[in-house]
């Protein structure tokens, strides 16, 4: 049996800092990762936005430049083609382009499953055909039955878009809600089920409504390049253009001390296997009054529940 190859270290590649970025600052040059947040923060608007802007060669978010122009191919799961359509139009209109000039492939399959191994071969046989700069996966709930807790359920199916990436490097973009209630928590930490999710992602873009308004913030995350932000965003409409734009006043951000709940939710979120009281008093360095007026809070709103290991999160 031959051994694995390999190379000098010396010898290994280097890439130019022009070829860093698929969109300057926002997103790195074959990039897989997650634009994440809770429901009505406008993620599904984010990733059209990208996509427009990967399409089109025009700033996203009228901001960041694009520093590689290509096709996109886009998933939308959860919306109707007409809607799919009427929001590209309002976000090129709102971008000084028009629909006709968008390279963007729409997959039109009313089900497309990550965890069925003939749905993966046909996106697979697709990637290849098409060579789109940018996939777009829109939201990872309709795309598999796992359990998004369990970290053997959710490798797999990252693994694959992984090997899509590297294959035909090609960035990939998947919305992922972020779980109810966790405002407090660092954002990477807030995604629903496993943490796989965040140790996954080169770049992660995060949404959230501070205090609930209308503004909405944005957190960039690279895994080899600084961040950027938080930035303040807002749904703006004129006429039939309707597209996020950048606002020059931040959004209010949430409390840096997240509530014991939260801290609760996060140790829940990060452990592999169901944690008892005390694991989550060591993990949290709480007390065990608060800690368990936090679990018995959690278990009430339906985010946690007791197994006889312990107590674990509830994947909706």
């Amino acid at each position: 049996m031959a051994g694995l190859p390999t190379v000098v270290a010396r010898e290994l590649e280097v890439r130019p800092e022009k070829h860093q970025w698929l969109i300057e600052g926002l997103w790195s040059d074959d990039a897989v990762g997650i634009i994440g947040g809770e429901p009505k923060c406008c993620k599904s608007f984010l990733a059209l936005d990208v996509a427009v802007a990967v399409a089109t060669g025009q700033p996203c978010l009228d901001r960041f430049a694009v520093a590689r122009r290509g096709r996109v191919l886009l998933y939308a799961a959860e919306d109707a083609l007409h809607v799919v359509r009427a929001r590209l139009q309002g976000i090129a209109l709102a971008r000084g382009t028009t629909l006709d000039q968008l390279d963007i492939h729409v997959i039109t399959v009313p089900s497309l499953r990550l965890d069925i191994e003939q749905d993966c071969a046909r996106l697979r046989q697709t990637v290849a055909q098409l060579r789109p700069r940018l996939l777009v996966l829109d939201p990872f709930v309709r795309l598999h039955r796992r359990d998004e807790n369990l970290s053997g359920e959710v490798a797999p199916l990252l693994a694959f878009l992984r090997d899509l990436q590297r294959r035909w490097s090609v960035s990939v973009i998947v919305v992922h809600h972020a779980r109810k209630g966790a405002g407090s928590m660092r954002a990477g930490q807030a995604l629903r089920g496993s943490s796989e999710f965040h140790a996954w992602g080169d770049s992660n873009l995060y949404l959230r409504r501070p205090g609930g308004g209308e503004r909405i913030s944005l957190q960039v995350e690279h895994r080899a390049a600084p961040p950027v932000g938080p930035l303040s965003l807002e749904l703006v409409a004129n006429d039939d253009a309707l597209a996020l734009a950048v606002l020059d006043t931040p959004a209010q951000e949430d409390a840096p001390n997240p509530q014991p709940a939260d801290r609760v939710l996060a140790a829940l979120s990060e452990a592999p296997a169901p944690l008892t009281i005390g694991a989550i008093r060591t993990a949290c360095r709480m007390k065990n009054q608060t800690v368990g007026r936090a679990v018995a809070l959690l278990a009430e709103q339906g985010h946690v529940r007791k197994t006889d290991r312990g107590y674990e999160l509830i994947t909706r």
